[in-house]
């Protein structure tokens, strides 16, 4: 262990006493904690090019004054508890604790401290957790996975360095165009696919380089909160778009005549989180009403690879004759989270300067793990991933919606029932939403309003529920526990 001390031969002061008092000054202020080995003698005098009865004699003294301890057959460590009187006797010597100047937050940063809302990191440990979004990663090939892990880990040491292709893996883009193109008439060539760190990324890059803080961006109502978010925080107007049975009310954009909109962001697969989608006479008017504002879409595919028992509608970006489309996907639902591999489809003319803030950005993903996912894709395990996953999550999609019916009758209205790994439900009850997620956290059951979801006219009682990673057993006992909560209040 390397420790940060300087030593001055040119002060009066011995040596073996500034490294006794800057020792001591570590302990003190804790960066050396009780119980912690230090350094050896040997190992310490080498690291500081001074002699080892330097530091012997400055460990001795420590060693006589209580502040350090040594165990026989295990080396020196900082004593347990210092005793008071010598922290007392020498308060000078201490760093103290004053309170410091604010530190100024920058126009951003002031924004996402006032933002409500924001999407909590850590959750509490609960037995049954309707989050959305989290896949069933116990079905993940993961012995596939490893072994192309360590395929390409011990076929050269190229991943170790850094990578030439600011835009992405080649392999992997092309892997990804040609996934594109049959599963969702998406019309693009590898050139024109960035790979980014996920959805988020994507959007932040987008925002920066194509939209001034300012400018109106169009969303839906209820729509996806972290994308909010990053239109919130950089400086972006903000105006909901309704949703109902067919997705975003396109017509409602011409109700902005004050606000030029520059920018709609829409789900249209699979709408977050209603599950709506988007039909294709309402597709085809917002692509009419881009071509003729010269606005552009975001069109966010998250989850389009789960639908049950009906064909999904080409995508918005296949459509698209004017390059109004930007196209986002994430392999985070249909693999594994942790993965942190998306993507995003850009019009040719705006590959050169994405894939130029995309490097002064991160440089790069990590290549290792592009060069498996290339792999995964090119080699069928992909698909045959999917088609396990669609019949695994279309059972317990059927195991949510029958157990929901049987304990809630008409008292629950499902909505987005044939698409993805999640429903929303609206319950009526008396209760508020926080007094049911209280009390369903009391008996184990994780709960997610999709009220701070809505922009405008706040609904009560709509609930998203996340099933991908539930057993059947969990939904059902789940849902047992909430009627008991909403039913009897």
């Amino acid at each position: 262990m390397e420790l940060a001390i300087t030593l001055n031969k040119n002060l009066p002061e011995p040596l073996h006493q500034q490294l006794y008092e800057q020792l001591r000054q570590t302990i003190l202020n804790g960066r050396l904690t009780p119980g912690e080995r230090i350094p050896s003698t040997r190992f310490l005098a080498k690291s500081l090019s001074i002699s080892r009865f330097t530091v012997t004699t400055s460990y001795e003294q420590l060693l006589s004054e209580g502040y350090l301890e040594t165990v026989k057959g295990r080396g020196t460590f900082v004593c347990q508890q210092i005793p008071d009187n010598l922290i007392d006797s020498n308060p000078i010597e201490i760093i103290e604790k004053i309170n410091p100047l604010p530190i100024k937050l920058s126009k951003y940063g002031n924004t996402l401290a006032n933002i409500k809302n924001v999407p909590r990191i850590a959750e509490p440990e609960l037995q049954i957790n309707f989050r959305y979004g989290t896949p069933a990663l116990s079905e993940f090939p993961i012995k596939i996975w490893r072994r192309l892990l360590s395929h390409y880990c011990n076929a050269n040491l190229n991943w170790l360095d850094y990578s030439t292709e600011p835009s992405g893996y080649q392999p992997l883009r092309k892997a990804i165009a040609h996934y594109l193109t049959r599963s969702r008439a998406v019309n693009c060539e590898p050139e024109q696919i960035l790979i980014t760190n996920g959805t988020q990324q994507a959007l932040d890059l987008i925002l920066r380089l194509l939209i001034e803080p300012g400018e109106t961006i169009a969303i839906e109502n209820p729509g996806y909160l972290s994308a909010r978010i990053i239109f919130e925080t950089q400086g972006s107007q903000i105006v909901p778009i309704s949703v109902d049975n067919s997705g975003l009310v396109v017509q409602e954009l011409a109700n902005f005549k004050d606000n030029i909109i520059r920018l709609v962001y829409v789900t249209p697969s699979h709408q977050f989180p209603t599950g709506a989608i988007l039909s294709l006479p309402r597709r085809l008017e917002l692509l009419s009403w881009a071509q003729q504002t010269g606005g552009l879409i975001i069109e966010d595919d998250y989850d389009s690879e789960f639908r049950y028992g009906e064909k999904p509608i080409p995508a918005l970006q296949g459509l698209d004759k004017s390059d109004s489309v930007l196209y986002i996907g994430t392999f985070s639902k249909v693999l594994f989270p942790s993965l942190r591999i998306g993507y995003l489809v850009l019009p040719k003319s705006l590959v050169a300067i994405f894939t130029r803030a995309k490097w002064l950005c991160d440089r790069h993903l990590p290549v290792l793990e592009q060069q498996v996912l290339a792999e995964f894709i090119e080699s069928g395990h992909l698909e045959r991933h999917l088609r396990k996953m669609r019949s695994i999550y279309d059972q317990r999609r059927q195991v949510l919606v029958k157990v929901l019916k049987k304990h809630f009758g008409k008292r629950a209205t499902i909505l987005g029932e044939k698409a993805g790994i999640h429903i929303m439900v609206g319950f009526k009850s008396d209760l508020s939403d926080e007094e049911i997620i209280q009390s369903a956290t009391k008996v184990g059951i994780g709960m997610m309003s999709a009220n701070p979801h809505y922009l405008a006219n706040h609904p009560k009682g709509e609930f998203i529920f996340g099933y991908g990673d539930l057993t059947e057993t969990q939904l059902t006992e789940g849902i047992r526990r909430l009627a008991q909560i909403i039913l009897c209040s």
